[in-house]
């Protein structure tokens, strides 16, 4: 079968390996698209060589049909459409135990630690594979995982209708939370100044505002009565997103930090104390966002094929990245990674 392998150095090459043949409990799958991640790209620019060993296969946002499953499994079937949660925790730790296997300590993120799913056929655990709608596309089938993470981050939020929210960021993570925000029945605004995205989200019905040329404090505190934002969402993982994160709060306001930060960032923890701000983490996901998910994806309510900008196929990933890199005027981008999967 078909794979690309990072070799280190920003090297990707195609390859050829054996399929993993299921074990016991395994399940394989012809992987139908996979999306590209900013976790891909800084795998790609060696930012996780400490994590990874080569030649690697990434990725891990998918969709896919099964191929062959184990002798054990019973829940799925060859033809099955599927989908991936890629986290393989401990299950032994005091934080497992407590249930929030997500942040496991020793967690192992599938396509870091483990291959991924840029390659024709993935052999993975039963236990992480979630089947999807035989009439879901599966071009959307591989939104899911992030789809997942913007479910996790709003639930996290303890969002509540009728609230206002800023998202601070319109990149496909941002705009999946400005669609799940929105069918919480709450109003949103994406602050972005990629003028592609603006356009974008813009044309979906979402209410954005470019803090380089509009001032977005100004803006909230018209917004809403001189109030602030109930709930602001960080996704930019920029020094400003930090420091406006804790302006356009409301007294009591919620902060949900999305964006992993590669440094520390001032934050102005005086005025976290002087509205009793309230901050909280969010990372990946759990099995009900999951779920939640597949029924968005499934319910066609929110418009996600608008969100894919291009597709390529599984031979022209490098070239992918390349172009996700550039900016510009894209959004999420897709790989085809076996055409006999399906559409």
């Amino acid at each position: 079968m078909k794979a690309v392998e990072y070799e280190g150095g920003q090297h990707l090459v195609m390859g050829n390996r054996e399929p993993v043949t299921p074990g016991s409990s395994g399940v394989r799958i012809r992987v139908a698209y996979g999306g590209i991640c900013g976790t891909d790209l800084h795998l790609v620019h060696g930012a996780m060589d400490h994590r990874v060993t080569l030649p690697h296969v990434m990725g891990h946002e998918m969709s896919g049909v099964i191929e062959s499953v184990g002798q054990e499994v019973t829940r799925f079937h060859p033809g099955d459409h599927v989908t991936v949660m890629p986290l393989l925790p401990c299950d032994s730790c005091p934080t497992c135990h407590s249930g929030y296997r997500h942040i496991c300590p020793n967690l192992r993120f599938m396509g870091i630690e483990t291959p991924g799913a840029f390659q024709e056929l993935w052999t993975v655990p039963e236990s992480v594979v979630y089947p999807l709608p035989s009439d879901l596309p599966l071009r959307l089938g591989a939104l899911v995982e992030p789809l997942a993470v913007a479910c996790h981050d709003v639930r996290r939020s303890e969002l509540q209708r009728g609230e206002y929210v800023v998202v601070l960021g319109g990149g496909p993570i941002g705009a999946l939370i400005a669609m799940v925000v929105r069918s919480r029945g709450a109003r949103v605004l994406v602050a972005e100044i990629n003028p592609y995205r603006l356009s974008l989200l813009k044309s979906l019905g979402i209410d954005v505002i470019d803090p380089g040329q509009t001032d977005i404090s100004e803006s909230v505190l018209a917004d809403t009565g001189g109030r602030g934002a109930d709930v602001v969402f960080e996704v930019t993982s920029s020094t400003l997103g930090a420091k406006l994160m804790t302006d356009l709060a409301r007294p009591r306001g919620r902060i949900v930090v999305v964006a992993i930060f590669p440094a520390p960032p001032p934050v102005d923890l005086h005025r976290v104390f002087w509205r009793e701000l309230q901050i909280r983490g969010t990372r990946v996901y759990e099995p009900e966002d999951f779920r939640e998910a597949i029924q968005i994806a499934a319910s066609s309510a929110q418009p996600l094929e608008k969100l894919i900008s291009e597709e390529f196929p599984l031979e022209q990933l490098g070239e992918a990245i390349s172009h996700l890199k550039g900016g510009g005027g894209v959004m999420k981008v897709l790989i085809q990674c076996d055409p006999l999967a399906g559409n």
